[in-house]
Order: C-alpha cells, then sequence, then structure tokens
C-alpha cells in the first residue's frame, strides 16, 4: 500500500507539473498572440512620396513585389499579332508627339500587349525582329490572342503590370485609338493616384444574347454594370493591384470592359465620366476637346498627329456625328445616359 501510494504521489506531481507548465506555454502564446493581434501602423509606398504618399496595411503593402521599372503613367495597348501597320503608325503619331508636349521617358512608359500562345513559325518570328527593333512589346507566352481571349489578356496585362512596373497610373487603349498623352499627363499630376477609374462610362448597355460578344454566364441582371468604355480609360496603380491580388476568383465574362466594370463595381472607387473621351463602339466625331478618340483608321491618326503638329488642334474641322451624354450618377443605370447636344 505504501508503495501504491508513492507512485500515485508520484503520478499526481508529474500530471501537476505537467499542467503548470503547460499553463505556462498558454500564457506565453497568448501573450505573443495578442502582440501580433494589435494593429499595425500603416506605411507609406515606396512609389509615393511628399504630402500624396498612399498608405496601405502592411498586409497589403508586402504584397507588392519589388519593382525594376519606375514611371509615372503605364501606357497598354492591346493590339494583335498580325497588326504590324497600326503599331506602327501608332509609335510616330501620338506616342512620338508625347514628348514634345511635356512628356519625358521617364514619365512614360509604353507598351504593346500582344498573345503569343499558338502563333505560327513566321509570326514569331515576326514578332520577335519588331521587339528587336523597337522593345516596346508586352509579349504574353501563355496567351492565345484571339476575341474569346480578351477578357484573360486583360486581368494578364494587369497581373503583369503590378508585379513587375512601380507606376501612379495606367491607360489601357486599343491599337486604333489616337491619344492625347501631353493633356493626359498634364491633368494626371494634379490628381491623386488612388482609386481612379476615370473614362466614358455606359449603365444602360444590355446584356448581348448573341453574336461574338454573347454572354452566356451573366447571371446578375439583364444590363451590365457601368464600366467605363474601352477605347480608353486610365486606372490608378492600387485599383490594378487589387486586381492582381484577386485574380484567383474573378469571374471572366465575355466582354473585358464589361468584366473590369464588373469587378470594381463593389469597390469604392471615383468613377469620373468624362466626354472627352470618346471611346464608344464607333467615334462620335472630331472634337478639339478630345484626349483620347477610339475608332480611329491608320489615315485618321496621320491626319490628328498633322494638324496637331502644324495648328496645335486636333482636328482640321469639329465634326460630330453622334450626340454625346453626361452621365447622371444620381438615377437608375438604366436611365443615366441622355444624349444631348452641346456636349464634346
Amino acid at each position: 500500500m505504501n508503495v501504491l501510494r508513492l507512485v500515485c504521489r508520484h503520478k499526481t506531481a508529474l500530471c501537476l507539473g505537467g499542467l503548470a507548465f503547460f499553463g505556462m506555454v498558454l500564457l506565453y502564446l497568448a501573450k505573443c498572440t495578442s502582440e501580433n493581434m494589435k494593429p499595425l501602423g500603416p506605411r507609406a509606398l515606396p512609389h509615393q512620396s511628399g504630402a500624396q504618399r498612399q498608405l496601405l496595411p502592411r498586409a497589403l503593402e508586402d504584397s507588392l513585389p519589388e519593382k525594376k521599372v519606375s514611371t509615372f503613367l503605364v501606357v497598354l495597348i492591346a493590339s494583335g499579332p498580325k497588326y504590324t501597320e497600326r503599331r506602327s503608325i501608332i509609335r510616330s503619331t501620338w506616342l512620338s508627339a508625347a514628348s514634345r508636349g511635356g512628356g519625358t521617358e521617364g514619365d512614360l512608359w509604353c507598351r504593346f500587349v500582344i498573345g503569343t500562345a499558338g502563333l505560327g513559325e513566321e509570326e514569331t518570328a515576326s514578332l520577335e525582329m519588331e521587339q528587336r527593333r523597337h522593345g516596346d512589346l508586352l509579349l504574353l507566352p501563355e496567351l492565345q490572342d484571339s476575341y474569346d481571349n480578351l477578357t484573360a489578356k486583360l486581368l494578364l496585362m494587369y497581373v503583369w503590370l503590378d508585379q513587375h512596373i512601380d507606376y501612379k497610373f495606367v491607360l489601357k487603349a486599343d491599337d486604333d485609338t489616337f491619344a492625347r498623352l501631353d493633356v493626359l499627363l498634364e491633368e494626371l499630376k494634379s490628381k491623386e493616384p488612388r482609386r481612379l477609374y476615370w473614362g466614358f462610362f455606359s449603365g444602360r448597355g444590355r446584356v448581348k444574347s448573341a453574336g461574338k460578344w454573347k454572354e452566356s454566364t451573366w447571371v446578375l441582371c439583364d444590363y451590365y454594370l457601368p464600366y467605363a468604355l474601352g477605347g480608353g480609360y486610365i486606372l490608378s496603380w492600387d485599383l490594378v493591384h487589387y486586381l492582381s491580388l484577386s485574380k484567383d476568383y474573378l469571374a471572366q465574362w465575355q466582354n473585358e470592359d464589361v468584366s473590369l466594370g464588373t469587378w470594381l463595381a463593389p469597390v469604392d472607387v471615383k468613377r469620373v465620366h468624362d466626354p472627352r473621351f470618346d471611346t464608344e463602339y464607333k467615334s462620335r466625331g472630331c472634337n478639339n476637346k478630345y484626349i483620347v478618340t477610339h475608332k480611329q483608321s491608320i489615315e485618321d491618326m496621320l491626319e490628328k498627329h498633322q494638324t496637331l503638329a502644324k495648328e496645335n488642334k486636333l482636328c482640321k474641322e469639329e465634326v460630330k456625328l453622334r450626340l454625346s451624354y453626361i452621365y447622371d450618377w444620381a438615377v437608375p443605370p438604366s436611365q443615366c445616359c441622355q444624349r444631348k447636344d452641346g456636349i464634346p
């Protein structure tokens, strides 16, 4: 009996000692956890300075990859493997005019974005030669360039941009777009590089049920959510970073502009509708106030470039082909966009 009592006392002591040690471990872990759960102060991003430095939580800042190129405005022009002539004209017109209009090499970083998956040897060799000559192609080897992949292309280009370039704003344009980069640069320098979504918005677009833009998986409502038309629009860097972080959770619809508007729909962004963005599916004409004009032929681009160089205005003669509108954010989107005369 005495031996049994000694054994029991010994086990009890071990148990009590173990419990005490376990309790000390729990207290230590609780202390560490409470310290780690304290809110962290925001940290300034490396590519913003002075009074306009933007602040992000540490966790979000830590997700920013290290960048090797720093610029103010990125220009990403969606192009296709076969559109060599369009790229050549853009290089010799509105891209070349940017520096003469007040932009410098440090202000701008411009690339034509092309998917190269599935290309034949001849097309691949042609693009490689173009890249050696100009060095301004952003080639996406994982993407097959086609209408069906435009939304995937848009997301891929933004993810690439977020991972490689340090910048404040990005202009997304098409290779049939003419842009006044001098005006954009001047106006962007007075804008806060945060939560900006600037372009020509639509809110009353009915969901396409046929044709190449047919949306088979759109089930949200009978209209598209408000979006900036894709002939050209501006995003601030932080919205691109948000898209990059969310890429695995974003549904992709047939229309890339609609997709972007939907991705940003629940986000607290500043949507700026500007009639100077002539970016609908066909141009509204020519107005000297336009800063981005879509659906331009090679001849249109040459004429605008020459008129700007000689007369410091965009149009030889102002022409109105369609009425414009001011987006009314105070009414439902289906009533947003009443076309009226007197608007550029």
